[in-house]
């Protein structure tokens, strides 16, 4: 005998109005559901992306080139990798993803949803974006040229250049493009650092005198700084460059933005060092670096966390300052050291090279 839950519809009876209604809203509803599911949706999705060792090759003019490269100086044997991490961007202004899509990623942990907005604010062209991106990441190579080899006890000669002076900078027609800057109110600014906390001791209240060099003569401006983004500016894109005593060569295609510096630093001073100095173990890390080898927060960190476990990695040196965004978000299987300095990160290596204990190095918790 078989046993129903509900009365079905007879054999042979034919479905009663209210039952025929009932099929036709649940189609509606279904098809309703489908058209907003495929819907474009007002965010795109942060996933990991391609990574790269930064002790191998990577593809450069359609061919597989040496990522990092040096001339004029003694350059040794590398083992394992120290991998900088990327993070792809699913979906545009033109090709937003779907509601659907939007769903899925929502219950990846290896995922993020992010509005459009914030990926491609809406005063900011492609053109504009890309470019910055790409300056972005011209400048953290220099840097982390710079950061590895003060570290290794080079001496050489830097200057701030004044590249260009965006729109409604308030030192329009006072700084110009060109200009080396040297001082703020008598204090040498020796990077880019000195020269943010020098105008942030400033304020904005007050004008600000910088010292700049044009065309090979002193020229002292005036120049009242304002508030951006909870910074202390006063309106100049400016670059460091460095006068380096060889030859160092960086060559990441379709990468953009700053987050590569660190491991561009401890790329370049492993094969500058006698030995492996993560033990021939496969690292993976990020951050931002300055000269002096401060390391710096990034986006995208959890997307990193998950491409690095995937391509292998059991150790991962992140920013501390991203930590709060880490802890609880740790793939399993992967080790998270927080580093603040290049110093930092070079102990972590040195504690998984030798198998020491790394209880005393910081870490981001796992929980």
């Amino acid at each position: 005998m078989t046993l129903f839950a509900d009365n079905p519809v007879a054999p042979g009876r034919r479905p009663s109005g209210a039952e025929r209604a009932g099929r036709i809203a649940l189609l509606v509803a279904v098809a309703i559901g489908l058209i907003l599911a495929l819907a474009p949706a007002p965010y795109v999705i942060e996933k990991p992306g391609p990574v790269f060792n930064t002790l191998g090759t990577a593809p450069h003019e359609g061919e597989e080139a040496p990522l990092i490269t040096i001339e004029g100086a003694d350059v040794y044997p590398t083992e394992g990798s120290l991998d900088l991490l990327t993070v792809s961007l699913l979906g545009n202004p033109e090709d937003r993803p779907n509601w659907l899509n939007v769903a899925v990623a929502w219950f990846d942990p290896s995922e993020a949803v992010v509005p459009l907005e914030s990926a491609f604010p809406s005063d900011v062209t492609s053109e504009q974006r890309e470019a910055q991106n790409q300056l972005a990441m011209v400048n953290s190579q220099q840097d982390a040229i710079a950061a590895a080899l003060t570290n290794l006890g080079y001496d050489y000669p830097s200057r701030i250049n004044v590249m260009s002076l965006p729109s409604g900078s308030p030192a329009q027609g006072v700084v110009e493009e060109g200009d080396q800057v040297v001082s703020v109110n008598g204090v040498d600014v020796a990077d880019v650092a000195a020269l943010r906390a020098e105008l942030k001791r400033n304020g904005t209240d007050t004008e600000a005198t910088l010292e700049v060099l044009r065309d090979g003569s002193e020229k002292s401006l005036k120049v009242t700084p304002v508030e951006s983004s909870g910074n202390i500016v006063v309106g100049i894109n400016v670059k460091m460059e460095y006068d380096f005593p060889f030859k160092v060569g960086i060559q990441l295609d379709r990468v953009g933005g700053p987050s590569a510096g660190m491991m561009f630093a401890l790329g370049i001073i492993d094969k500058l060092t006698p030995g492996a100095i993560q033990g021939g173990e496969n690292v993976a890390g990020t951050g931002t670096i300055d000269q002096a080898g401060h390391v710096g927060p990034i986006g995208g960190i959890r997307q990193k966390l998950y491409g690095a476990r995937d391509a292998g990695a059991e150790w991962f040196l992140a920013p501390q300052a991203n930590c709060d965004e880490i802890t609880g978000h740790i793939p399993d299987g992967l080790t998270v050291f927080a580093v603040q300095t290049l110093d930092d990160s070079l102990a972590a290596l040195d504690s998984i090279r030798t198998g020491s204990d790394t209880g005393s190095l910081a870490a981001c918790p796992a929980s």
